[in-house]
């Protein structure tokens, strides 16, 4: 079973800069997961929260049951290190995601305090980071 798991405001996908995130809504996102999880035999349960403590508690739960983990903490990316924390302590492969190239963006986005404690990171391929991230996993997986 694969954890998705979205940090703040995307639920606001659809409706939030669409030069940057597109125009899919998170339930629309997440159906994409689901079958793209489908297609490659693996099992994906989705969660999103805009609130920090949330996230990490669902990290905290999903480190019990998870064989992969996808991450996309939002801004969060930038300076939660309790994020971090959480995520450094997860043993099953972790792929932090981002729908746009935080590289190329605003200063103060393109430092992610996550990224040395995950296993793969895949930015500005916009939705289809999910499917390339769960490709990943598949295949990290497969190699045991």
């Amino acid at each position: 079973m694969i954890a998705v798991l979205n940090g703040a405001n995307l639920n606001m996908l659809g409706r939030r800069d669409l030069t940057q995130y597109g125009s899919l809504t998170l339930s629309e996102l997440e159906s994409r997961v689901y079958a793209w999880a489908g297609e490659i035999n693996l099992t994906a349960r989705c969660f999103q929260t805009n609130h920090e403590g949330a996230l990490i508690d669902h990290i905290h739960e999903a480190a019990g049951w998870a064989t992969g983990m996808i991450v996309n903490p939002g801004a969060w990316t930038h300076y939660s290190y309790a994020i971090r924390d959480a995520l450094e302590i997860v043993a099953a492969p972790v792929v932090e995601v981002h729908l746009s190239d935080i590289a190329t963006r605003e200063e103060w986005r393109r430092q992610s305090v996550i990224r040395d404690v995950v296993d793969h990171a895949i930015a500005g391929e916009g939705p289809d980071g999910y499917r390339l991230a769960l490709e990943w996993l598949r295949g990290t997986l497969a190699h045991g």
